[in-house]
């Protein structure tokens, strides 16, 4: 038995041991580096710098003209309008496809679960946006980012949905609820564990996405917290330690934001497990 215990605990220091090495070290070697000068940064070593420069962290918020704070304007409203609409049409589609089993509904099903499969393809969707003339705006922006991940929003509700009892929905068709009613007032706030979660893993995705804004939110103005990565990395030069302030700037509200709800997203994850 102690030695199944001794086991246990080496275990999980050598897990804790790898975690520190894998997560913590990169964040340690950009903190260090992002410290430094020019020249000295561009060694690209893990070395304490010979002398600080916090100044760099200024430099970077006022580099091309602020362009980091209008990215990170653009980031949150993409973030918040994009989470909105997944949450709405998410919890609904959730709720229909869990309490309806008919051949249509298998059918919207298998094509909505296809969408974590196909990948988004880039030049049809920009023509698609072109004719709308959604091309180059957070509004076709925020359309392309729920459409990338509403399949995966959608199965989170609809797994958590079928915890929730059939009893109370009948109790509220007594009560003389109609459908909107009864989903507004009895169903969507027990949804509070798995919305969580939602909101959370689809801020983080979207806060953070690089590809889709680089290839359907082009320009400056347009600009998203990740793009603004391309200020400090040239074709013939790089300021490394600007490009690793910039990262640490627009890296922590995010780690801060899932750190602290680390629990409510297990949690809203694994609540549709024991009946889904």
């Amino acid at each position: 038995m102690k030695k199944k215990k001794l086991l246990t605990i080496c275990g999980d220091v050598i897990g804790m041991a790898a975690c520190l090495v894998i997560f913590v070290t990169p964040f340690l070697y950009m903190l260090v580096n992002s410290l430094k000068g020019t020249k000295e940064a561009n060694l690209m070593s893990l070395s304490l710098p010979k002398e600080i420069h916090p100044e760099n962290y200024l430099e970077v918020i006022k580099a091309n003209n602020y362009m980091l704070v209008i990215a990170f304007k653009n980031s949150l409203i993409l973030a918040l309008c994009s989470v909105i609409l997944l949450i709405l049409t998410g919890s609904m589609a959730g709720y229909v496809l869990q309490r309806r089993n008919d051949r249509t509904t298998r059918l919207a099903n298998v094509l909505i679960m296809s969408g974590l499969m196909v990948p988004p393809a880039i030049l049809p969707t920009i023509w698609v946006l072109q004719g709308l003339h959604l091309y180059k705006t957070l509004l076709g922006m925020t359309i392309v980012e729920v459409a990338l991940n509403i399949p995966f929003t959608i199965m989170l509700y609809r797994g958590f949905m079928a915890t929730i009892p059939t009893e109370l929905e009948e109790a509220g068709f007594i009560d003389g609820c109609s459908r909107i009613q009864l989903f507004s007032k009895v169903v969507f706030p027990l949804l509070k564990p798995v919305t969580s979660t939602v909101i959370i893993l689809n801020a983080v995705s979207i806060f953070n996405d690089f590809t889709n804004p680089l290839y359907f939110l082009p320009g400056n103005a347009n600009a998203t917290v990740q793009l603004t990565l391309y200020n400090f990395k040239g074709k013939y030069a790089s300021s490394y330690n600007l490009l690793f302030a910039d990262v640490l700037v627009i890296t922590i509200p995010m780690l801060v934001l899932f750190i602290f709800f680390n629990k409510r997203i297990i949690d809203g994850m694994v609540a549709g497990a024991v009946k889904g």
